[in-house]
């Protein structure tokens, strides 16, 4: 029986894609951009991964075992104007949405699904800790994600298992560090505004291998943090990222520099949230990459 991954060809997806594939399960992947997904995927070195039709899901989600949601427009580096806002919400809240629709169609529906969410739940602080039982922040990504979960929640109301996987920063080659590493490899990287934000992060690796965690473990549902369970400040992140690169980090970036550039997104980058992965570990996930400079060395190194 297949797993079906949606939006697996973002930065998280492919990696997904990649592991599902080597450990010889078959892959649907339904994707906006089939001719993306076929140059990432080709049928040569990946056989078992079947592009899906994006406009009939209840034929293509019959029979598969699983169910990977990781669907979203990007939201860091833009400014969040009026038409950004309402794309980062609908990409999330209609895919959710058409997913639960047609799960409502499906013949042999899966036995779980996990639907990607976001730390952004929690809003932010700089001095409470939070877990998968805290309450819902405020803000614009805090919204996004309580709207996000709800449409979620209507695959659980199906008897499907559901898992609302709470992403934090996703750390590998690419993705946020593609953008950071050019800075401090130039020399003129530092500490961003105060420095004391918390940065709830998390190794790629260590995302997917809790995504086919989730897929195999029936005690697990409901909200779970996918962030590894030694946060950092941003000071501290600054530090770690300097020494493994070999490079000063003296120069530090003021908060209005940001905020002039980027607008209310700036708010990802200067405020955060320590963020705990309280079930993973309860329900015995082992993080391969549990603190920082472990994490920074395998991905440069």
């Amino acid at each position: 029986m297949a797993i079906a991954v949606i939006g697996g060809t973002g930065f998280i997806g492919t990696r997904l894609v990649e592991q599902l594939s080597a450990q010889g399960e078959t892959v649907k992947l339904f994707s906006r951009n089939l001719d993306k997904a076929s140059r990432l995927f080709p049928s040569v070195f990946f056989p078992q991964v079947q592009m899906a039709d994006y406009g009939n899901w209840s034929q293509d989600l019959s029979g598969c075992r699983a169910v990977v949601n990781l669907a979203g427009a990007s939201i860091a580096g833009r400014r969040w104007t009026a038409p950004v806002k309402r794309e980062i919400l609908d990409s999330r809240v209609q895919t959710t949405r058409k997913l639960a629709e047609a799960l409502k169609q499906v013949s042999s529906p899966p036995s779980v699904v996990i639907n990607a969410s976001a730390i952004g739940y929690y809003g932010t602080d700089l001095n409470k800790t939070f877990d998968e039982y805290s309450f819902a922040g405020s803000g614009f990504l805090a919204e996004v994600c309580q709207a996000w979960e709800q449409e979620a929640d209507a695959i659980a109301n199906l008897g499907i298992r559901l898992v609302k996987l709470r992403i934090g920063v996703v750390l590998g080659y690419g993705g946020a560090l593609a953008r950071i590493l050019p800075i401090f490899r130039s020399g003129v990287g530092g500490v961003i505004g105060s420095g004391q934000q918390w940065f709830s992060w998390v190794h790629r690796d260590d995302l997917v291998r809790l995504i086919l965690f989730a897929i195999a473990e029936p005690n697990l549902q409901g909200v779970v943090n996918g962030t590894a369970p030694e946060p950092v400040t941003n000071a501290e992140f600054t530090k770690a990222l300097a020494e493994v690169l070999s490079c000063p980090a003296f120069l530090p970036v003021p908060a209005i520099a940001l905020q002039v550039l980027l607008g209310e997104s700036a708010s990802i980058i200067l405020d955060g949230q320590k963020v705990l992965p309280l079930k993973a570990q309860t329900n015995g996930f082992k993080f391969e990459y549990p603190d920082i400079r472990s994490a920074l060395k395998q991905i440069l190194q």
